[in-house]
């Protein structure tokens, strides 16, 4: 009599655990697929996901974004370029800053390119939301590395824009430890979906500003 209730228990925690594992599988192979899908659309607007710059120069990741962009934007797939991304800790440029300047050292006319600023993809849609609005741009090409297109498309779909993929074929960041950057996307993309991206944005930013000593 005693173990029927913890039997049944063990088959409800067994059940749970299994649905958990489908449900972020599933996640997984969702974010590989669209960060292997290449949108041949047009769009009103190339949005380029910032990451790190080094001292006003950009990063090779963020440069590889950048030439991207530019690729697009020289094809005719769309007239303006957003770029975001903000300073961090200890930084004298901005992300978008710099990508900005560097998009116009190659020819885009600073008049069609929309400086954004944020810190995480949430702040960084959010940040351009407001100027692609009041220049009536609402369809996207979203730049960013394929395990982050994903997550980057959904997040600008939750904030109004209609994305179209263009994940960056040749980024630096391949190189590296990929397999960590897929596991954070996972994690991130199957508790936004439950949460809600911009409830987990505020959630890490929190627990972000609690870990960093105040004056740095």
């Amino acid at each position: 009599m005693i173990f029927g209730p913890i039997k049944l228990l063990l088959r409800i925690l067994s059940a749970l655990m299994t649905l958990v594992v489908l449900y972020f599988g599933v996640t997984f192979v969702q974010i590989w697929q669209r960060g292997h899908e290449h949108s041949t659309a047009s769009a009103q607007a190339i949005l380029v996901y910032g990451t790190t710059e080094d001292n006003g120069t950009p990063s090779p990741e963020l440069t590889a974004r950048l030439n991207q962009a530019l690729t697009l934007y020289r094809a005719g797939r769309a007239p303006w370029i957003a770029v975001t991304g903000g300073r961090r800790p200890g930084d004298v440029y901005t992300e978008a800053g710099v990508s900005a300047t560097y998009l116009e050292h190659h020819g885009v006319p600073a008049s069609h390119i929309l400086q954004g600023s944020g810190s995480d993809t949430w702040q960084n849609v959010a940040s351009v939301v407001p100027l692609l609005k009041a220049h009536h741009l609402k369809t996207v090409i979203t730049v960013t590395d394929p395990f982050h297109e994903y997550r980057a498309m959904a997040i600008a779909s939750a904030q109004g824009l209609t994305p179209y993929p263009s994940p960056v074929r040749n980024s630096p960041t391949i190189k590296h430890e990929l397999w960590r950057y897929y596991l954070k996307e996972t994690l991130e993309v199957g508790v936004g979906r439950i949460v809600g991206y911009g409830r987990l944005s505020s959630w890490t930013t929190k627990a972000t500003s609690i870990h960093v000593p105040s004056g740095t």
